[in-house]
């Protein structure tokens, strides 16, 4: 039996104590497999990695209800540097490095938290998984292109040696060669290091092909869950999240009302 190393039972999320963002989500995450967590633009995945990688507090955010267990811890509303030791790390969204350090104090950077820091073997792991890196190397991070900055971010992350890596939108506004060789070493990085991976998406098409299982969440909520084979077939998430009917056609968004009506789940 696979063991549970992340549980979120039920959670609610609050900013300013007024504003209700995510309302009862339940999701569990079982180590040395990823999950994708799939939805439009404000469905609340993002306040998701942040509510368990206790990101919601500088943002004056806080779990109202339920809990979040990681490893037998009740990690919910926690310091994040508590939360960082522990082992959870996550990647934001938009590849924030630190520009004036080169590419490779960047990655440095990531051993900051750890008791004992890695010997040089970590980063030529590092450069093995990003080759497009090593050329890159002495160079300020500012001078980067995007998809070199988000293998930049994703290495930072594991120099931490992550327990549990939250990945925030790795594919945003990237070309697709680049956004298929990312996804490949994300695949590559949990099959040979057994990390276990969140990752948020909203490339579905591609999320679902790496991922052993997926939820899918609109306005806060949870509304569909299954092994990533499973809604890859789904005709619903074939429609609204990979563009083709169930007969295979692209599907036409020209009738809005129709196409939000269709959605069952909500």
């Amino acid at each position: 039996m696979t063991e549970k190393l992340l549980q979120v039972n039920n959670i609610s999320v609050v900013y300013s104590d007024v504003v209700q963002v995510l309302k009862g989500v339940s999701l569990s995450v079982e180590r040395n497999r990823i999950v994708s967590l799939l939805g439009s633009n404000g469905a609340g995945k993002t306040t998701t990695l942040k509510a368990i990688s206790g990101l919601l507090k500088p943002e004056n955010g806080k779990v109202t209800d339920g809990s979040i267990t990681f490893i037998d811890t009740d990690i919910a509303n926690a310091a994040p540097e508590d939360i960082t030791r522990k082992g959870i790390i996550q990647v934001l969204e938009g590849r924030q490095p630190f520009k004036y350090l080169t590419v490779e104090e960047n990655l440095r950077v990531g051993t900051a938290a750890l008791r004992e820091k890695p010997g040089p073997e970590k980063l030529a792991m590092i450069y093995d998984y990003f080759p497009a890196l090593v050329k890159r190397r002495k160079s300020l991070a500012g001078y980067c292109s995007g998809g070199e900055l988000q293998m930049m971010v994703i290495g930072r992350a594991l120099m931490a040696q992550p327990a549990l890596l939250l990945l925030d939108e790795p594919s945003l506004g990237l070309a697709p060669l680049v956004v298929k060789e990312i996804f490949g070493i994300i695949k590559r990085i949990n099959e040979e290091q057994g990390t276990t991976i969140i990752l948020v998406e909203q490339n579905a098409r591609m999320a679902l092909r790496i991922a052993h299982f997926g939820y899918v969440m609109e306005n806060g909520k949870i509304v569909m869950e299954g092994k990533a084979e499973d809604l890859q077939e789904n005709p619903d998430i074939r429609e609204f999240y990979l563009g083709t009917k169930a007969d295979g056609e692209r599907k036409s968004y020209d009738n809005v009302k129709a196409y939000k009506r269709r959605k069952r789940w909500l």
